[in-house]
């Protein structure tokens, strides 16, 4: 297994309100690909998909439709590509994928020539509910890394406050051998200096992260208090122990979701890094399974979400699980983070 440390990257988001909007869009995605140094054939590709996908938001007449576009993979590889609405939606989506398959009368070649194109792709959609449609692209192909490890699948959304640049939300993770460490922060207010306080709390993530949790967040709180603060949960997965073993300070939520019941809630100790913490603050232990979601985010999520009602959502890739929360449950006020992980055995 392949041990490393990643520090989480935003979204850039992109709002398709009516046709108006389209070649922005696609010149700006296009934009993005060809400063990551993307070829002249694979900056073609990407203009394919974003055409294809804005198209379908056109044509189906979705509403709220967005994308939501960051660099992926080591050293800036790829290019991660997620379009949401809250349109009709689609009965059977993987039968969507066939060519020459359409409910409009096209020839059907979209989404199927998005998943030819896309090195990783994924769907999610169902009636009245909308679609998510994942896309992964990269300038070679995607060599195995701690993020294709089969034991970790790790999505996450990340998205600033509606007109800011800066996000004051911010994460990593750092793995290794049988387990996984996140860090999801959140700098007080939004902006630059929120942003800033997130980023001294992953610095200090990384510096201390060889201690447990609580451990942790004790040695990161002094060198918070140049900065804003910031509300914390750091988290590790340990598959040999089969524990999941946490310690929070402020809102940063979390929950365990497994098939059979509602989930697990993680619990916060009240205070704000680099301003006021409990003098005892101890790790928390809960069992953990293989197939298991682990869902950490931000308070731009409503603290109430349900996916309930989402039909085989848990089976998907975890960002596009993500995306869903962040879709449906964002309170529009905020930064927004959301973190989901599952383990394969």
């Amino acid at each position: 297994m392949f041990a490393g440390k990643m520090e989480f990257k935003p979204h850039k988001s992109f709002l398709l309100p009516d046709r108006s909007f389209q070649s922005i869009i696609k010149r700006d995605i296009t934009k993005i690909a060809e400063a990551l140094g993307f070829s002249e054939t694979e900056v073609g590709k990407v203009n394919i998909i974003v055409s294809e996908l804005t198209t379908n938001l056109l044509k189906h007449g979705a509403t709220d439709g967005e994308f939501l576009v960051k660099p992926v993979g080591p050293d800036n590889n790829g290019l991660e590509i997620i379009c949401l609405d809250l349109g009709p939606g689609m009965s059977d989506p993987q039968r969507m994928l066939q060519d020459g398959v359409s409910t409009t009368g096209t020839r059907g070649e979209g989404l199927g020539a998005i998943k030819r194109l896309a090195h990783e792709f994924d769907i999610f959609s169902a009636p009245g509910v909308g679609t998510i449609v994942l896309a992964r692209l990269y300038k070679t192909p995607p060599q195995p890394g701690f993020l294709k490890d089969k034991s970790f699948e790790v999505g996450v959304v990340m998205v600033p406050k509606m007109g800011e640049i800066y996000c004051g939300d911010g994460g990593a993770m750092v793995m290794g051998t049988g387990y996984c460490r996140f860090l999801v922060a959140d700098g007080l207010g939004h902006g630059e200096f929120a942003q800033q306080a997130s980023q001294q709390a992953i610095a200090g993530f990384r510096q201390f992260s060889s201690l447990g949790p609580a451990e942790t967040i004790k040695a990161m709180h002094a060198p918070m208090k140049k900065t804003r603060g910031a509300v914390v949960n750091v988290a590790t997965l340990d598959l040999v122990k089969q524990t999941l073993t946490y310690c929070g300070v402020g809102n940063i939520a979390g929950r365990i979701l497994a098939q059979a019941d509602a989930g697990k809630n993680l619990i916060s100790y009240n205070g704000i890094l680099g301003h006021n913490i409990p003098n005892t603050i101890n790790n928390h232990d809960l069992p953990w399974q293989q197939n298991f979601l682990l869902v950490l985010h931000s308070d731009g999520i409503k603290s109430k979400w349900d996916i309930s009602r989402f039909r085989d959502l848990n089976r998907q890739d975890p960002s596009v699980i993500a995306a869903v929360i962040y879709k449906y449950f964002n309170r529009g006020t905020d930064d927004v983070m959301v973190v989901v992980c599952r383990t394969r055995g």
